[in-house]
């Protein structure tokens, strides 16, 4: 296979752009690195298309290495024919190279090679050469292969073994496999029943039928799962008749001959024992590795733009981490995310100390100047959100408060980089702390744990786990880099994702960090353990050092191009003072007279590279994420009763799914906003529409208050008095 050749079909993308982004990636270089820093060499590949490329030249690589493999097997038994070697070039998947090495492979012990020991194959080849005429009829053709010694003692036996040989053939031939998944795809049925006598949440279920064409993929993750949990029995219905007539037309090479009938029933003995089963589980087991990767990439979307919502900064942030018979843990921080002071009240059952509560509100409120509140939306939410807003009204403070996503929050807590952080603190103070801190700051707390544990995503359980977190841990990759982090203030969880730093370089930048005090320059990175140039190469764009002397530490301008962003200065009369007073508006102007692409010519670099150092030097220090929409911040609460059909609110998108997405808007339930709700026009899937993060208007189109369900709508929005 020609590799290169085939990702640039795939992708879409020209082979001398695949032939040298590959050759970046076996140097060493990572995905945020080439991304960034080395788009001349790519045509400008974003972070995602990277990633979507090095997945796939890794699984073809693996079918290179297998298809290596198998040839080398089978031509160690001697059989490597020309035909062999064809149709293992040609395979294009691990399932296809796998059906042309079944017959090679070294089997369990089965009726086939029982038979094969009792010296019948010699039969069952001869049967299946199908002559138009035998001497004498099946039972005397088969009469010398009698032999008690090797337990064949009549012809209806050694008939029985042949037809088990010739069963086992006809099932071992990769085309007949092929060409029955591609029929089942087309035109199979997956059908689920009720395996247990008892409600559960896959009672929608318990009697359902659908086609695999058809069959959406969050349908296929749930039924999975229903039939893990013994709640399902799931079947795969295919057109017996049609499927044995197409495999028939192979095997059958002389209808003439007096042998068919007893080929036809070897053949439909081989379809119910063996090809069936195993094309059903093969089938079976594509539709749920499609389903988890169209899972995944929409897990890794929601995370990524969850990772990048907008931070709220220079705000003193209480976080409030709701409960019951324990209490609601409060942790003030401020504008740093420094812990200023921790409290537990019980305003919820089954103390409802209210009053008291409240006062240690107040008190922390004026104390340090909160200005937001930042509540979980765990256990005791909805209570703990009433007794705030009251709080608040009846104080008479300015202070807002939000509904923050906790999920993941006790898993930090629990976790030993909790305890490192906070020794002193149990594990609900912890969670107060990252409550706040995960509003004033996302992506620098939300790092902190495992993004499996984030909670925006579907069926994440059922997929395989190892896949999942390679995909994942890109996405923080990504997004970390894409911010970029304050070399000072950093920690080394934070650090551990920059391009080029492992957990072990980054710790230790923290520790050079505690005995030399804060880095002045990137060139000093230089003099921790373990970051050598190549790391050095790798991670020194994406770390900043805001009180160097080098104004180009503070921006993602990489120090390999300083030179060239000087001559650009130079070149239309700035200096640093100038990028440090944001004194240079006109830059990009006076560039584009000049013409960009004869300016990053006579500066030796490439036209998007002299783009990237503009917008660097226009924004010192920028982080990407301030021109986002703020968090949607509170005053007040409404219950669900309160919601009424046709009610306009303002929401926030929590999740987004295969089938919709679940949107906050101030009432402790999210309502789902289903796909079909979103627009007017059709959409495929709900990303087209809406992302993690979105405040979104919404219409309150039905309220179930026994199921604590909201549906809502974005179709025909008209407010009602």
């Amino acid at each position: 296979m020609d590799i290169i050749k085939t990702l640039a079909e795939e992708l879409k993308l020209t082979e001398d752009q695949v032939t040298k982004t590959v050759a970046l990636m076996d140097e060493g270089n990572t995905i945020p690195f080439i991304a960034r820093y080395r788009k001349e060499v790519t045509g400008s590949l974003d972070d995602i298309t990277l990633r979507a490329l090095e997945d796939r030249l890794n699984y073809l690589r693996k079918l290179d290495e297998r298809r290596a493999e198998i040839s080398a097997a089978i031509e160690g038994q001697g059989k490597l024919t020309p035909e062999i070697t064809d149709a293992l070039s040609k395979a294009v998947t691990l399932v296809e190279l796998e059906d042309i090495y079944r017959p090679y492979k070294q089997k369990k012990k089965t009726r086939a090679s029982v038979a094969k020991e009792k010296g019948l194959e010699p039969l069952a080849l001869l049967i299946f050469e199908q002559n138009d005429t035998y001497a004498g009829t099946l039972e005397e053709l088969a009469a010398p292969y009698i032999d008690e010694e090797k337990g064949v003692t009549s012809a209806e036996e050694a008939l029985a073994g042949a037809s088990d040989i010739i069963a086992e053939n006809i099932s071992d031939v990769a085309e007949y496999r092929k060409e029955l998944r591609d029929f089942a795809f087309s035109f199979g049925v997956i059908t689920t029943k009720q395996a247990k006598d008892e409600d559960s949440v896959y009672a929608d279920y318990y009697d359902y039928r659908e086609e695999i064409k058809k069959l959406r993929p969050h349908r296929v993750l749930a039924i999975t799962r229903g039939e893990r949990e013994e709640f399902l029995r799931v079947s795969l219905e295919l057109d017996r008749d049609t499927a044995l007539s197409k495999i028939s037309s192979h095997v059958i090479t002389n209808p003439k001959s007096p042998v068919c009938e007893f080929i036809s029933r070897a053949l439909a003995d081989s379809y119910d024992r063996l090809i069936f089963p195993s094309v059903e589980r093969e089938v079976r087991s594509e539709l749920f590795d499609n389903a988890s990767e169209g899972a995944l990439k929409v897990f890794s979307d929601n995370l990524r733009k969850l990772l990048l919502a907008a931070p709220l900064k220079g705000k003193t942030v209480l976080g409030y981490d709701p409960g019951y018979r324990t209490g609601c843990k409060l942790a003030v921080v401020d504008k740093t995310g420094k812990v200023l002071d921790t409290a537990v009240i019980y305003p919820t059952k089954p103390r409802e100390e209210t009053e008291k509560s409240r006062k240690v509100v107040a008190n922390l409120i004026k104390k340090y100047g909160v200005d937001v509140i930042a509540i979980g939306n765990g256990t005791a939410s909805r209570e703990s959100e009433q007794f705030i807003a009251d709080s608040i009204h009846e104080l008479g403070f300015d202070t807002k408060y939000t509904i923050v996503s906790e999920a993941g929050a006790s898993v930090y807590s629990a976790s030993k980089l909790g305890a490192e952080e906070f020794p002193d603190f149990d594990v609900t103070e912890r969670s107060a702390v990252s409550i706040a801190r995960r509003l004033q700051d996302p992506l620098a707390e939300l790092v902190k744990i495992d993004p499996k544990a984030i909670g925006v995503g579907q069926y994440q359980h059922d997929m395989k786990q190892a896949r999942l977190t390679e995909a994942l841990d890109g996405v923080v990759e990504d997004c970390v880099n894409s911010v970029g982090v304050d070399i000072n203030t950093a920690s080394h969880s934070l650090l551990s994702h920059i391009s080029g730093i492992n957990a072990t370089a980054a710790k230790n930048i923290v520790t050079y960090r505690e005995e030399n005090g804060e880095f002045t320059s990137r060139a000093q990175i230089l003099k921790v353990p373990k970051i050598g140039a190549k790391a050095f190469e790798q991670c020194a764009g994406f770390l900043r050092v805001s009180g160097s002397n080098e104004i180009l530490d503070n921006t993602g301008v990489h120090p390999e191009s300083y030179a060239i962003a000087k001559s650009l200065l130079s070149t239309f009369g700035y200096t640093e003072e100038d990028v440090k007073s944001g004194n240079i508006s006109a830059l990009r102007a006076k560039a584009t007279i000049r013409g960009t692409a004869k300016l990053s010519e006579e500066l030796g670099c490439g036209e998007p590279t002299l783009l990237d150092i503009i917008g660097e030097l226009e924004k010192p220090g920028r982080d990407i994420r301030d021109s986002l929409p703020p968090p949607c911040l509170r005053t007040d609460v409404l219950d669900i009763k309160d919601l009424k059909p046709d009610m306009l609110l303002k929401g926030t998108v929590r999740n987004v799914v295969d089938f919709g997405a679940f949107v906050d808007i101030g009432v402790h339930y999210d309502g789902l906003l289903h796909i079909s709700e979103m627009s007017d026009k059709y959409i495929k899937h709900p990303s087209e529409m809406v992302s993690v993060g979105d405040v979104i208007e919404v219409r309150i189109k039905s309220v179930d208050l026994t199921k604590n369900r909201i549906a809502l709508s974005c179709k025909n929005m008209v407010v009602v008095e």
